[in-house]
């Protein structure tokens, strides 16, 4: 019988008495132990982990937003597109989890869901980051989070700059391109009006692009994260609608109706309209 094997021997590190474990820098002890179902119910452990996780990506994708704004604003764009390709791929992950969702079906959900209260994704105030960040800002969004006014002062942060498509407005307008009265937007609280001279500017790049190839590709690289992001409202829908139907969300919205609402909205109008106009 063959001796098993003994990692230490090629100089793997088999005692962590004095040393940081790959446990204390992930502090999977606090992880892992957040999970704490209200019912018996089987499928809310997987309802838990899903939303959990969920928010895990979208705190990673808001960290990548902020540094792809900053990089926009100071004219590095290259960088910039490794963090808006990241943005995607993140929603990309956070659409296929709505496939693992998907497995509970209404007769399980019903186990639990009244342990929910009146909890519920409408009232994650990382969306929210995300939606302001991205450019739909609706400072009535706020109240959801007026219970905790630290959240409210993050999302207050967001709404006092400038959205991600309107630092790419603005990069547009530092280099020649003319942007109409976006050029000359102070107040940043509330969403921007489409505009007819953003579409040209967008227009010309579209016409033209190789000779204004980085405008060209940030173009698209929005429209790449907001494709994902469509999908992931999309998804939201169909899961939302395969197990609870036509019910009332938990935390009080009309459910599938609210969710199909925000299907219609844009982040970035003028990309998509654009295309039309070629």
């Amino acid at each position: 019988m063959s001796k098993p094997y003994d990692p230490s021997e090629e100089g793997a590190k088999m005692s962590f008495r004095d040393r940081m474990s790959y446990s204390d820098y992930l502090h999977l002890e606090s992880v892992l132990d957040a999970q704490e179902p209200l019912s018996t119910a089987h499928d809310e452990m997987l309802f838990i982990i899903q939303h959990q996780t969920s928010e895990l990506w979208m705190k990673l994708a808001l960290h990548e937003l902020g540094s792809a704004m900053r990089m926009i604003r100071t004219d590095q764009l290259e960088p910039s597109f490794k963090m808006l390709t990241r943005v995607a791929r993140i929603f990309e992950q956070l659409n296929n989890a709505w496939d693992v969702l998907r497995t509970m079906t209404p007769s399980e959900y019903t186990e639990f869901r009244d342990a929910l209260g009146q909890s519920s994704g409408f009232q994650s105030w990382q969306y929210r980051a995300i939606e302001f960040t991205a450019g739909n800002r609706n400072p009535a969004m706020l109240r959801p989070h007026m219970h905790k006014p630290e959240l409210v002062a993050k999302l207050e942060a967001i709404l006092e700059e400038p959205s991600l498509y309107d630092e790419a407005i603005l990069l547009l307008s530092r280099n020649g391109f003319d942007v109409g009265a976006d050029a000359r937007r102070t107040d940043w609280r509330e969403a921007r009006a489409e505009s007819e001279e953003v579409l040209g500017a967008w227009r010309i790049i579209y016409q033209e692009p190789l000779r204004y190839w980085q405008f060209y590709e940030l173009a698209e690289k929005l429209v790449d994260f907001e494709d994902y992001f469509r999908r992931w409202r999309f998804n939201h829908v169909t899961t939302v609608e395969r197990i609870i139907g036509m019910k009332r969300g938990t935390g009080g919205t009309s459910g599938i109706s609210y969710l199909k609402k925000m299907l219609e909205v844009e982040l970035f109008p003028e990309l998509w309209k654009v295309r039309t106009s070629l």
